[in-house]
């Protein structure tokens, strides 16, 4: 069997990089399998539902739930399971010895920001994706300064003012229907002609419309947001062609036909997708698809969240780029567990890695 990394502060039978409902999920399964799993939090500790206020979509809960309590409640139930917690941000994972003694072989060396270095028998990247920015200017400095991915988080901070959401999905829809609580205007910019949220979404969004609340800007861009960290966002700069995406018309032909314009908002919050965070899978071998996505086996039968790299597994944002529910996450998660525990099951057979509960083998000694 492989030593273990001189380095390595501890050993696990599993490591699951995340601690959203897939990470959490995940780590409910293999504790109660036995598998020994550190959960590593990352830099955006409980994932994306911790910025939700309220979750009425997640079976069991009729009167809904708020994300971070969602989140609290299954960290206690994974913990209650054997799960142990780092908030280690993993920058690196190496699959040690596998090109000498074959493809299956153990372990995998976890090196987190701040050095600290793990090794675990299997990895399951559960790391789920961050929010998308534009690139505009002023963007970098008034981030924080009125400028947010969260409506939830910062919507309250901008009581009684216009406020500017870009987007037009889900995402979107939900932050501009949450900060009606707080705005005097919502507006909402997206660079067509139609939204691409659930008609559910859409048809609450219409009716704040309807009702005063919310304008939409359709084939709408922004391009600049002016202000400073000090007095916060005093307006913003936009461009509008009828036929949508402005900004490609700029630099076309059609150019003349682009209107620019600029607006008094008080807060503008981007609703526009998310980027997985992947980065440290780079160079492991993991697939991943053109946007970062991670690539997993799929089909119908067992390990289907199995990666082309043996022992490391995917679940959660991480992974799923179309539906990204808490639900499907969950759902995921416990997948990722079980294929997970099926292929350390099939290496403990093997002779590849000890058995439960033990240590797959040593550092290298002085003696």
């Amino acid at each position: 069997m492989t030593k273990l990394p001189e380095e390595a502060v501890d050993h696990h039978r599993l490591i699951i990089a995340g601690t959203g409902i897939a990470g959490l999920t995940a780590a409910i399964y293999a504790g109660r399998s036995n598998n020994d799993p550190l959960v590593l939090e990352g830099d955006e500790p409980g994932g994306q539902l911790t910025l939700t206020t309220e979750v009425d979509n997640y079976p069991g809960f009729p009167e809904g739930i708020s994300g971070p309590e969602l989140v609290n409640k299954m960290k206690e139930q994974a913990t209650k399971f054997g799960a142990e917690t780092d908030h280690g941000i993993v920058v690196d994972v190496e699959g040690l010895g596998r090109a000498e003694n074959g493809a299956d072989a153990a372990p995998f060396r976890v090196e987190l920001r701040d050095g600290t270095v793990y090794s675990c028998d299997a990895f399951i990247a559960a790391s789920g994706a961050s929010a998308r920015t534009l690139g505009v200017p002023g963007e970098d400095e008034l981030m924080g300064y009125g400028l947010s991915t969260c409506a939830t988080c910062d919507g309250a901070f901008f009581r009684d003012e216009d406020m500017l959401v870009v987007g037009g999905g889900d995402a979107a829809m939900e932050e501009a229907n949450f900060l009606t609580k707080f705005a005097d205007t919502v507006y909402v910019a997206h660079r067509r002609d139609e939204f691409r949220a659930e008609d559910y979404w859409i048809d609450r969004i219409m009716e704040k419309v309807d009702e005063g609340e919310v304008e939409i800007l359709w084939n709408t861009e922004l391009t600049e947001i002016h202000g400073t960290p000090e007095e916060g966002i005093d307006h913003t700069s936009l461009v509008r062609h009828p036929e949508g995406h402005p900004k490609e018309k700029l630099e076309s032909n059609q150019a003349d036909e682009v209107t620019e314009f600029e607006m008094d908002v008080g807060a503008v919050f981007y609703a526009i997708g998310h980027t997985p965070n992947t980065e440290y899978l780079d160079g492991t071998g993991v697939e991943l698809d053109d946007e970062g996505y991670l690539i997993t086996q799929g089909g119908r039968d067992g390990g289907q969240t199995a990666t082309d790299v043996p022992g490391v597994f995917g679940a959660g944002d991480v992974v799923d780029h179309h539906y990204q529910q808490a639900v499907t996450a969950g759902g995921m998660g416990s997948e990722a567990a079980i294929d997970a525990d099926h292929w350390l099951e099939d290496r403990e057979r093997a002779g590849e890695i000890a058995a439960e509960g033990a240590v797959s083998a040593t550092a290298d000694s002085d003696d």
